[in-house]
């Protein structure tokens, strides 16, 4: 396992390589003058050259990106002009609010999505099938930030249960109660979708496995139905789930984006929407980069996860 976990983490170099190129590429890319963007009304000529100087911008493009890898390789990300402050730090600080959000709609999605698709393919053409077939339908439909809106419209706007935005309350709180408050809307809103997708490709593993023939001779020993499905069907069936399950990471970390603006969330989604609108480009280089750095690790770990549940895949 320690060899397939190690060429695992080393097939994720040229990825992450890969990523630091095509974020670099993308900046670049942007029309316009960063300098001019930044400065605005001061954007006088002299102006203009003494930022391109400052943060790099009079130097070749390869130079310039070979500059930014070698930087962060050494743990400096740059330094965010617009908050004046390190970069490296802003997105740390910043991504524990994403990941508290993120993480709680990936838990909410995952156990609620596999306990929906096991329980659809127990009962297939059932009433409980038909019910949650229907209600997956409806979340998959659903945008997120749309719903995000109308949970606020319902929950905080007309029966004023849950506060309408923010991670904490303006005034006091500050607590464990006071974050769950306000996490509850956000979270739910970003996992909807996900839960819908999970449950749909639980379900389809769960069927399959369910016709295999050590099901079959698990019950005709007699082993109780809930242990059939819970001990033997739904554990062969993890080895389909997981990779859906990492893929779903993916669209959570990136949903959290547009949920974090809808529900002013102090997360890395909002400080990069910040960043594009400042032209900020240290500081979106670095979310950036940091965001897809940690979605290739989960999928390692995914992927680590599912070797340990089918042994057949390291081979």
């Amino acid at each position: 396992m320690g060899g397939y976990i190690l060429k695992r983490l080393l097939s994720a170099i040229p990825v992450l390589l890969g990523i630091t190129i095509i974020v670099f590429a993308i900046m670049a890319m942007i029309p316009g003058d960063p300098a001019t963007a930044i400065l605005g009304s001061y954007a006088t000529p002299d102006n203009v050259e003494k930022l391109n100087r400052d943060l790099g911008l009079d130097k070749p493009l390869l130079q310039r990106y070979f500059i930014w890898l070698g930087n962060m390789l050494q743990g400096d990300f740059g330094r965010s002009f617009s908050l004046n402050r390190p970069v490296l730090d802003e997105v740390v600080e910043r991504f524990n609010a994403t990941l508290v959000l993120a993480g709680t709609g990936f838990v909410l999605c995952s156990v609620l999505g596999i306990l929906a698709g096991v329980v659809s393919a127990a009962r297939q053409y059932g009433v409980a099938d038909k019910i949650i077939t229907f209600t997956v339908l409806i979340g998959i439909s659903i945008p997120s930030f749309f719903l995000g809106m109308m949970i606020i419209l319902l929950f905080a706007v007309n029966l004023r249960w849950l506060p309408v935005s923010g991670m904490y309350a303006i005034y006091g709180g500050g607590d464990l109660p006071d974050l769950l408050k306000h996490l509850v809307m956000p979270a739910t809103a970003l996992a909807v979708v996900a839960t819908g997708v999970i449950a749909r490709l639980s379900r389809s593993a769960m069927l399959e496995v369910l016709r295999q023939d050590f099901i079959r001779t698990a019950r005709a020993k007699g082993v109780p139905e809930r242990r059939v499905i819970m001990g033997h069907a739904l554990r062969a069936a993890m080895v389909s789930i997981l990779p859906v399950l990492g893929i779903q990471a993916g669209f959570v970390l990136s949903g959290a984006v547009y949920i974090e603006m809808v529900f002013q969330w102090p997360g890395v989604g909002r400080m990069l929407v910040d960043a594009i609108l400042k032209r900020d480009i240290l500081l979106l280089q670095g979310g950036v980069v940091l965001v897809a750095a940690c979605y290739v690790l989960f999928n390692i770990a995914v992927d680590v996860a599912q070797a340990l549940l089918d042994p057949r895949i390291k081979t």
